[in-house]
């Protein structure tokens, strides 16, 4: 691994579990990571439609508590609770999969915050059957990195170059590392190793648009 992905990816912590509720077995995965900038700076970045748009994706719709949202291309939901500078919770709805998103922010010393991501959603679809956590989580630490890069005066991938930078040796490297990462937060977390090795080559797969290596 480069020294760069290694930065990138090392200043996560994971974990991966499972849980019987609302009648199915639900997954939850979670990623944290420390910012160098303040709660209420993090909390912009994460509910101001502007700076959304400067390291994710446009958002549409109203981001207050009980307002519906609509990333342009992506998933949509509602707003459960948005309680600043501290916890954001959303629907996270694509197609058919409708899963819950908790945001946590907690103001450290030194000006830095620390978030921390949960998502929940079903462990029986047959898309988390096939890629596991990284199916979300190599997605979700692009998000994390995208975060990182912003807060940055001069951002080396801005989501005008972030899909060629995907598809380049350095983001495919990405992509297999964070899918590693989240292999061993799954075997961790209870999943056998012949399964977790094989849902985090399909789901590298899909990031790199490079075929698993038993395809």
């Amino acid at each position: 691994m480069n020294d760069l992905v290694h930065v990138r990816l090392g200043a996560v912590t994971r974990s991966v579990s499972a849980r019987e509720a609302n009648g199915r077995v639900e997954f939850v995965i979670v990623a944290a990571r420390v910012y160098q900038t303040n709660q209420d700076d993090l909390w912009d970045a994460l509910t101001n439609a502007t700076r959304l748009e400067q390291w994710f994706l446009p958002v549409s719709g109203d981001l207050r508590e009980g307002g519906g949202f609509q990333f342009e291309g992506n998933a949509g939901g509602e707003v459960r609770k948005c309680v600043a500078p501290g916890r954001l919770v959303v629907t996270w709805g694509m197609g058919k999969d409708d899963s819950l998103l908790d945001l946590t922010l907690v103001a450290l010393e030194a000006g830095q915050t620390e978030l921390t991501l949960r998502h929940t959603g079903d462990a029986e679809s047959g898309f988390w059957e096939q890629y596991g956590p990284g199916a979300v989580g190599i997605g979700w630490d692009m998000a994390l990195f995208g975060i990182s890069e912003h807060l940055l005066p001069d951002p080396a991938v801005t989501p005008a170059t972030a899909e060629a930078w995907m598809l380049s040796d350095e983001g495919k490297a990405f992509s297999r590392h964070s899918g590693a990462a989240w292999r061993e937060a799954s075997v961790a977390g209870g999943a056998s190793a012949d399964s977790a090795d094989r849902a985090a080559a399909g789901a590298v797969a899909f990031y790199t648009g490079e075929p698993a290596p038993d395809a």
